[in-house]
């Protein structure tokens, strides 16, 4: 396992990682965040709903920062590598970076994002508060043209829904020479698979409403970054935008870090096994899986992700078998987000602001922690029981 540098349980969290310990990156999400080990005192923060403290302490009014609130951008920013700032969900995290841009800066993006982040882009953009430019050419490559001028490059990877694959440290050394910076959304890979900063990246993001809580139970988002003046930005920006998670939303986040190692390697695990038989079904017409072979970013994913994440998109070859699909499993269950202990699956394009590039036939997998044979053998049945594909 990898190891993270985390700063001693016997001091108050404050947001800031601390070189005084280097812990595996499976000890240090038990550890970190947690109030003083003291005689007779709770092993776990409490959750105080209060708005307002006396004055005089840390803490003087929740929308500035409460101690939950530091402790959550503690542990998230140690596993990161950097400096953590929370937010009430993953879109008030994105858009806190995006509404610290300057008007008309360009920013560069890849065809495939998560929905509620594409939809703002493309505002954004019709609104003239940004240049939206493409960061792929029409096949594919990495377009270095784009680059010049340019702001920021905001990346995903793997991708939503399509699970594309993004060289971090290649894209954020052609970011770097333009003078751009880069946004890393890690998502998918949470941090035991992947670490932006480390590739180079300015800014990462995470829907903590995902993989991060883990439960399906809470709404909230993180941006870590490496800078400890861009971080104190953000702050300003959340308690301007007034977008700061309550206090149990603190507390269960931290509750669900806790297990995210055994999670992620479960859910992993199992994606993996899961990939490679949908690989050779018959009822399948192409399966998006990074740790596939025959994945055009199998590679890059290798060299840069630890695990290939618990996403699979599946095509079906048409809406009517992946509609079909959805409402054909009995364990899989018909819903949309990702990252809990449950396994998920839908048909993205029911949604009607996602991207047309994602093929009606696509439905995503969002593979939990259930026991993988029993996860296969729905998934298979339900399959065989889908009308046949047109000839």
């Amino acid at each position: 396992m990898p190891s993270a540098s985390t700063e001693s349980s016997a001091t108050p969290p404050h947001g800031k990682p601390s070189p005084d310990f280097s812990w595996a990156v499976d000890t240090a999400v038990v550890h970190l965040g947690r109030p003083p080990t003291l005689p007779g005192e709770p092993l776990n923060l409490a959750i105080t709903p209060a708005s307002a403290y006396v004055a005089g302490g840390e803490v003087e009014y929740a929308r500035d920062g409460t101690t939950a609130m530091m402790a959550v951008e503690q542990t998230v920013g140690v596993l990161e590598g950097g400096h953590g700032v929370v937010y009430s969900t993953g879109m008030a995290a994105a858009s806190a970076v995006l509404d610290g841009l300057v008007v008309g800066a360009i920013v560069v993006a890849p065809p495939h994002l998560y929905t509620g982040v594409a939809v703002r882009l493309r505002q954004l953009n019709q609104e003239g508060r940004i240049t939206l430019r493409p960061l792929m050419d029409s096949t594919g490559e990495v377009d270095v043209t784009q680059f010049t001028g340019a702001h920021l490059v905001w990346m995903e990877t793997p991708s939503n829904p399509m699970l594309d694959i993004i060289d971090i440290a290649a894209v954020t050394q052609l970011a770097h020479n333009a003078g751009a910076q880069v946004l890393c959304d890690n998502t998918f890979a949470t941090p035991i698979g992947q670490n932006p900063l480390a590739l180079g990246a300015d800014y990462v993001l995470h829907s903590a409403t995902k993989s991060l809580g883990g439960h399906s139970d809470l709404m909230a988002g993180v941006v870590v970054t490496a800078q400890p003046v861009a971080a104190e930005r953000l702050r300003e920006q959340r308690v301007l935008l007034g977008s700061v998670p309550g206090a149990l939303e603190c507390f269960l986040l931290l509750r669900g870090i806790r297990t995210l190692t055994l999670r992620y390697e479960r859910a992993h695990t199992s994606a993996q096994l899961l990939a490679e038989r949908l690989a050779g079904h018959h009822g399948v017409t192409k399966v998006h899986y990074p740790g596939l072979p025959d994945h055009p970013g199998h590679d890059i994913a290798q060299r840069q992700m630890k695990g290939f994440a618990a996403l699979i998109s599946i095509d079906l070859g048409t809406a009517e078998r992946a509609t079909e699909l959805c409402e054909s499993t009995k364990l899989w269950i018909h819903s949309t987000s990702l990252g809990g202990v449950e396994s998920l699956l839908e048909r993205r394009r029911r949604w009607a602001k996602e991207s047309p590039l994602v093929p009606d036939s696509l439905v995503r997998l969002a593979v939990g922690i259930e026991n993988a044979e029993d996860l296969w053998s729905d998934l298979d049945q339900a399959l065989r029981s889908l009308t046949p594909t047109p000839s």
